[in-house]
């Protein structure tokens, strides 16, 4: 697929890097553009209630100013806006380029909207690199709205939204750059509508908190002040807090009542409560869904009724002490089934079985909790279309669709675009990322090997840094919030306060087991919090 802006540039546009700019004139170029965007009057060129010329494809190839757009630079490259071939879905698309630093804005303004909430939606590609390429609504009578555009090396194209209130009838619709040489976007197929986005789950995995604090983890503000993680992540923004239950776990953690105390601790903060029934004593994902030891030997009748007795003794408990679960997934990564070898996917008939009765337990303590059912390879749309057909053949009931993404093994955002969008139509259900992460750094903080250490594990376009980790969350969110009719509820972060703290590890039977996922962590090695943690404010 072609991904440079121009057939003379084929194979270049997403290798080039920036300009050799020092970066105290690249650091003043970039904010003298941002301060004159944002001081640009409102346009005298075309001003309509509608988009004109959504698709670029009025006025011709090489256009620096498509019909019905204006086009602005703060560094007098206006030539670094322009429409050519290749659109997404006509013959044309924009495209911010130059073979030097530049900042370009292509913008329209729109008057004559009624009062009320407006949503931008467009199809975009990114070389990635730039200081900044955003789409943004402003002027509108309210605080300006922008979404990033994410880099996309698969050459895919990728849907965004941006939201805002218009209050006094316009707004002006955006497409804004600041790059080195060679970096560039494409855009095509924007559309401007009534109503609004968001996301309603901006939430933190916190399964490993206790045990670490237990063990002298300590917690910081990105200032330096110690503080309690949680108090810490919701002042960021989590509004919702996942805890994962193990039946009988070797060192005691994530059982009932561990669960049952960190719940309190997490609605005390005002947050919601996500409880991830992995019914194993260890972790149950794909390669591994082992039965409690508890439970080995049990007929496939007596695991039902297990399953049933441990999900409605945990909730129950949670209800009785007045934070009742608000979500609950009836197993873990159960892409393979649960509870084998008797609720493998080899027999659909006995799984669906096992998750009728999770729940049913869960109903019968609180009918307003949502019952999600939770698979990982979240870019993988004909395991997911497999796994729900099934699961709706076989007449099991629930509400939302979970997902694991982790890009560095999970394939593209428009991999999990694509699969979000699919399977919330499909289903008529609503969709969560229940699971993703990124490094900012590669080395170890404890000796142990970490999950993710090269850069060749990384995910093209996001590094290793604190930069690149709060860019991954920013897109995941992004990507989310596009899903269409509202279906995106949002993403969790997991294992944020997972720091490395002796005896803290991987293993729950092993003290001396290291943590390899320290450099995932919201928390820097020096037990600050990381700016990525910024994007749970998410709007």
């Amino acid at each position: 697929m072609d991904i440079a802006p121009r057939t003379t540039r084929a194979g270049t546009a997403g290798t080039r890097g920036p300009g050799r700019v020092s970066g105290l004139r690249a650091a003043a170029a970039a904010a003298l553009s941002a301060l004159l965007l944002a001081a640009l009057p409102a346009p005298q060129a075309r001003a309509a209630a509608t988009l004109t010329n959504a698709g670029f494809e009025s006025g011709g190839v090489g256009t620096a100013t498509p019909v019905g757009w204006s086009t602005y630079s703060a560094t007098g490259r206006n030539a670094a806006s322009f429409t050519e071939p290749g659109g997404r879905g006509g013959g044309h698309r924009l495209t911010h380029w130059s073979s030097t630093a530049y900042a370009v804005e292509t913008y329209q303004h729109l008057t004559g909207l009624a009062a009320g909430d407006y949503t931008l939606s467009a199809w975009v590609r990114s070389s990635g690199g730039q200081n900044s390429a955003y789409l943004a609504l402003r002027n509108c009578g309210s605080a300006e709205q922008r979404t990033d555009l994410p880099p996309t090396p698969d050459g895919a194209w990728v849907r965004l939204v941006t939201s805002v209130k218009v209050t006094g009838g316009q707004c002006t619709v955006s497409v804004a750059s600041d790059a080195g040489a060679g970096r560039w976007l494409n855009v095509d197929d924007l559309a401007f509508t009534a109503g609004r986005t968001g996301l309603a789950v901006k939430g933190v995995d916190v399964s490993s908190l206790s045990k670490s604090e237990d063990l002298g983890g300590v917690y910081r503000t990105s200032g330096g002040s110690p503080g309690d993680a949680l108090t810490i992540l919701r002042s960021a923004g989590a509004d919702y807090g996942r805890l994962k239950v193990w039946v009988n776990p070797a060192d005691g953690y994530n059982d009932k009542d561990r669960v049952l105390a960190t719940a309190k601790r997490i609605k005390a903060q005002g947050m919601k409560l996500l409880v991830d029934f992995h019914y194993s004593d260890t972790w149950a994902d794909p390669g591994a869904q082992t039965t409690p030891a508890a439970w080995a030997g049990h007929s496939y009748t007596q695991l039902k009724t297990d399953v049933y007795q441990h999900t409605y003794d945990v909730l129950s408990a949670l209800k009785a002490q007045g934070t009742t679960a608000d979500m609950v997934q009836i197993g873990n990564e159960t892409n393979t089934g649960m509870l084998w070898p008797e609720g493998s996917t080899d027999d659909w008939g006995r799984l669906a079985g096992l998750l009728k009765s999770g729940a049913s337990a869960t109903k019968a303590v609180s009918a307003s909790t949502q019952v999600a059912l939770h698979l990982a390879d979240g870019g993988d749309n004909a395991l997911y279309r497999w796994w729900f057909d099934n699961a709706t053949a076989q007449g099991v009931a629930y509400d939302v669709i979970a997902l694991s993404f982790y890009g560095y093994w999970h394939g593209p955002l428009s991999g999990l675009q694509a699969n979000l969008d699919d399977i919330s139509a499909r289903y008529g259900k609503p969709v969560l990322v229940v699971e993703t992460a990124y490094p900012f750094r590669l080395d170890s903080d404890d000796g142990h090997e970490n999950i993710i250490d090269t850069t060749a594990e990384l995910v093209s376009g996001y590094p290793a840094s604190t930069a690149g980790q709060a860019a991954w969350l920013r897109d995941v969110m992004n990507v989310v919030e596009a899903v269409p009719n509202g279906r995106g509820l949002g993403v969790v972060y997991w294992e944020p306060t997972w720091t490395a703290v002796p005896g803290n590890g991987w293993d729950p039977a092993d003290p001396a087991s290291g943590n390899g996922w320290e450099n995932q962590a919201l928390f820097g090695y020096d037990g600050r919090l990381l700016p990525a943690a910024g994007w749970l404010g998410h709007r």
